[in-house]
């Protein structure tokens, strides 16, 4: 969803600079990249442990990070170029599903805003998982809620977290990076690289199943 669906990865960077920030903690922008793709309580964790705060406990600060997110998606966040096209088309498909690192109350506030609440068949987030990304958990959860293989469901990713649990749940993927991520290896792994959802050739993920 975020990074993929809206335009939301900066207001993540932005919302944990400020929350960061205001626990003292000399967390830029680019050291936010770091954790891009992970469960928010596990970015917390991470950041606690590198500099550990006083005062409220990471759980308490993810909750924060999460509210903080929600504010700046309903007054800047923006659905990217192809995104409601391409849900639509992998729809005739085939089932779809939704599954983000994102918890459950912030992606519902984030497809009502972009006007995909009821596009998708499951809905699944990685707060119900026991790990988060680049373990595959989020995305066999999808697929077995869907009742299909895994290995015959096709992953649409933007982060090099997000492509490494695609593969290691033995699915395909198409990567759509920012242009910061473009040359990471975990990317290279992707079965399609796309610079956007807009320029998509649909017949290239048809191929991927022949």
């Amino acid at each position: 969803m975020d990074g993929l669906l809206i335009d939301s990865e900066p207001l993540w960077h932005e919302a944990e600079v400020e929350i960061f920030g205001g626990l003292g903690l000399p967390v830029q922008r680019d050291d936010t990249r770091e954790t891009k793709g992970m469960f928010v309580d596990e970015v917390t964790n991470h950041w606690f442990s590198r500099y550990p705060w006083e005062g409220p406990l990471p759980a308490q600060v993810a909750s924060q990070i999460v509210d903080r997110v929600g504010e700046l998606t309903l007054s800047h966040g923006q659905i990217l170029p192809g995104a409601v096209e391409t849900v639509a088309a992998m729809a005739t498909r085939g089932p779809i599903a939704l599954a983000s690192s994102t918890p459950h109350r912030l992606i519902r506030v984030v497809l009502d805003h972009i006007g995909l609440l009821d596009a998708f068949e499951v809905i699944c987030s990685a707060e119900d998982e026991g790990w988060g990304k680049p373990h595959p958990a989020v995305f066999l959860t999808a697929a077995a809620q869907l009742g299909v293989d895994a290995r015959r469901c096709v992953v649409f990713e933007d982060s090099p977290a997000g492509v490494l649990a695609a593969k290691a749940g033995r699915m395909f993927c198409i990567a759509v990076p920012e242009d910061e991520d473009a040359a990471a290896p975990e990317i290279q792994l992707a079965d399609v690289i796309v610079p956007s959802l807009a320029v998509l050739d649909l017949d290239r993920v048809d191929a991927l199943f022949l």
